[in-house]
């Protein structure tokens, strides 16, 4: 089952800066808020010291809506019209392969589905719309 859809920012390194503001001027609450650099370490992926304090993903609540936020990690490119993109969250994780098949079609995937420390079944793609999605499984045991 398809739990929600929401908008997720994506900005260059000053999403410390925007949650703040929209906190302030939306009377957001911040749910969670996690840097690059409080990921779990991985050995085979270091974190360069530059993405250390860049916002991996921010969970703001306002009122009855979610505003998701992130940075690019340095040295992805990020265009203008870029920065907003479509998360949607899925109860299980072969829901979320369906809409992630359906979704890709004449489109182009940025990060094929894998489990990841958040999610059991998460991926990003772009659909033939030029639209891009993140797709990720929402289970009990993982928030």
């Amino acid at each position: 089952m398809i739990l929600g859809i929401n908008p997720y920012l994506v900005l260059n390194g000053d999403g410390q800066e925007a949650v703040k503001l929209y906190e302030n001027a939306l009377d957001a609450k911040v749910v969670s808020a996690v840097t690059f650099g409080e990921m779990p370490a991985n050995p085979e992926f270091p974190i360069p010291e530059e993405a250390k304090n860049r916002v991996m993903h921010a969970h703001l609540k306002i009122n009855n809506t979610d505003l998701m936020i992130s940075d690019t990690f340095p040295g992805q490119p990020q265009e203008t019209g870029s920065q907003v993109t479509v998360a949607i969250s899925v109860d299980n994780v072969e829901k979320s392969k369906e809409v992630f098949e359906k979704l890709q079609e004449g489109g182009q995937v940025i990060m094929p589905l894998q489990e990841t420390f958040w999610s059991p079944s998460y991926g990003q793609l772009t659909d033939k719309f030029g639209i891009t999605w993140q797709v990720t499984t929402n289970t009990a045991d993982i928030k």
